[in-house]
């Protein structure tokens, strides 16, 4: 389990991950087709160099990723508090067991809460996001699900991350 001071947490970290990933796209699957070892292996790779890790998978951060394979992406019952709520990174292995392709591509294009770079997964290519999805299954249903996430100014149970920025400079009035 993550101790929550031993967390050495960068909130841009995740978008600016996110968003360099962003440059290729793997060969598209044709319906009904089997999925290739070379399309699962993209989809690893994306996961490693989005950062999905980084948030879904317990001390992956801090070991510097040395986490194994098989406890990837297993979710975290640390939360991430902030004006939106308490928000806890999915066990993405569960999540993916319970969904097709269609359901994946339109989640990953729809809002999530923060601190997820929702709009990195919006802005990634169809088969990019069916490889993570290929990916994430090939690892199979692993874990416990995460804490639900809760509302604004409710108490929270579990260690969580705050994300409210502190000694913001006065806004001038606006006439």
């Amino acid at each position: 389990m993550i101790s929550p001071t031993s967390l050495n947490f960068r909130p841009a970290f995740h978008a600016i991950l996110l968003g360099s990933v962003l440059f290729a796209s793997a060969p598209a699957l044709a319906a009904g087709s089997e999925v290739s070892n070379d399309f699962i292996k993209r989809g690893e790779y994306l996961a490693r160099v989005a950062g999905c890790n980084d948030c879904h998978t317990a001390g992956y951060p801090e070991s510097g990723g040395n986490i194994p394979r098989d406890q990837w992406l297993t979710g975290v019952d640390v939360g991430f508090q902030g004006p939106w709520g308490t928000t806890y990174p999915a066990n993405l292995r569960l999540y993916f067991a319970d969904i097709d392709e269609e359901q994946w591509l339109a989640r990953a294009r729809a809002p999530m809460m923060p601190p997820m770079p929702w709009f990195a997964l919006r802005d990634m290519e169809d088969d990019d996001l069916l490889a993570l999805y290929h990916f994430i299954r090939s690892l199979g249903p692993a874990g416990e699900t995460v804490p639900t996430a809760v509302a604004p100014n409710q108490p929270v149970n579990t260690p969580y991350i705050e994300f409210f920025p502190k000694n913001l400079p006065l806004q001038a009035a606006t006439p």
